[in-house]
């Protein structure tokens, strides 16, 4: 089994669908976001407000790259570590199915409500998201080998579907 890397902007369900994915097909899964947070001993939304974008962004490429050593499992990535090119030319080259969960703004700010831990989005949140996937989903385009919506669905249907692309039938 190949290591499934899930890459999508805050609120597509990255986490959520990783943790059913990784239970339905009997494999590891791990989220950078709390991998960084261990490293660090931090919260995300502190690493920013004490140490800054650029710190949070080198931890962020560090754990990244590291993860992406590994065989299978399944990997939910930040939103905006793909950015980072070192980061996407690994993840390019790699033999991961890469699977961009793809969210409308709707339904993004239902789930992360645009709030709490999510520095990037603290001051008008809804252009700020809006501005972060024009910049991003050509990348997460370019990247993924597959594009699922998460749109009005639960973690468990998403997962099913990327179970199915993987040939796992349950």
């Amino acid at each position: 089994m190949p290591l499934i890397v899930l890459i999508g902007p805050p609120g597509a369900g990255k986490s959520s669908v990783a943790r059913a994915l990784g239970k339905l097909i009997d494999l590891p899964n791990r989220d950078t976001d709390q991998l960084i947070e261990a490293k660090s001993g931090k919260k995300i939304s502190d690493i920013f407000i004490e140490d800054g974008e650029a710190h949070f962004r080198n931890i962020e490429k560090e754990v990244v790259l590291a993860e992406l050593k590994q065989e299978a499992g399944v990997l939910s990535l930040g939103g905006g570590s793909v950015m980072n090119e070192e980061v996407a030319l690994e993840l390019a080259k790699s033999r991961a199915l890469v699977v961009f969960l793809d969210v409308g703004i709707a339904n993004a700010a239902s789930r992360v409500g645009f709030n709490r831990d999510r520095p990037l989005l603290t001051i008008n949140p809804r252009q700020q998201w809006l501005s972060l996937m024009e910049k991003r989903r050509p990348v997460y385009e370019s990247l993924a080998t597959h594009t699922l919506s998460t749109d009005d669905q639960k973690p468990q249907e998403v997962a099913l579907k990327i179970a199915e692309i993987l040939g796992v039938r349950k």
